[in-house]
C-alpha cells in the first residue's frame, strides 16, 4: 500500500515501513503543495488542510493522546494516498520525532526508530533524551 511517486523528487521525504511516504519540513520552507500538514510549532499555516500538535521547541507533546491521534490521522491519510507533511520551526528536532512515531505506528520496532529516522531524513533527528524516551513509549 502506499505510493512513493506522489513525492518524486521532493526534499524531506521518507518512505514508512509500509511503503508509504511522507515529507518533513521547516514550516518556513517554501514547499509545494501537500493533501494534509501537521504542524508541530506556532507560525504561519499552510494553504492546504492541516492539524497543530501543541509541542514546545526541544521537548515532547503537551497532550499525548491528541499527538497519538493526530499523527493516526497523518498515517491514514498517508496510507490513503495523500501526500502528507509533518513540519516545525527547524524541521529537525520535532519533525524527525514525528517521522520516527509515524514509523513506529506503521510498524517499525520502536528501538528502531531514532535511528531509522536519522539514516532517511536527517543524522540530528530526534534531538533530545525526553524526545527518544517518548518514542521508546509510543506503543
Amino acid at each position: 500500500m502506499g505510493d512513493e511517486s506522489v513525492w518524486d523528487g521532493q526534499p524531506g521525504v521518507v518512505v514508512l515501513p509500509s511503503g508509504v511516504a511522507v515529507r518533513g519540513r521547516r514550516i518556513a520552507d517554501a514547499a509545494s503543495p501537500a493533501d494534509f500538514a501537521l504542524l508541530l510549532a506556532p507560525g504561519s499555516a499552510p494553504a492546504w488542510p492541516h492539524r497543530r500538535i501543541r509541542w514546545p521547541d526541544f521537548w515532547v507533546p503537551v497532550d499525548r493522546a491528541d499527538a497519538v491521534d493526530a499523527l493516526t490521522e497523518a498515517l491514514r491519510r498517508a496510507h490513503g494516498g495523500e501526500r502528507v507533511e509533518v513540519a516545525c520551526r527547524g524541521g529537525t528536532g520535532r519533525t524527525g520525532t514525528a517521522l520516527a512515531a509515524l514509523a513506529i505506528l506503521d510498524g517499525l520496532p520502536p528501538e528502531r526508530a531514532v535511528d531509522w529516522v536519522r539514516a532517511t531524513y536527517r543524522p540530528r533527528a530526534v534531538e533530545t533524551p525526553w524526545q527518544r524516551r517518548w518514542l521508546r513509549r509510543l506503543t
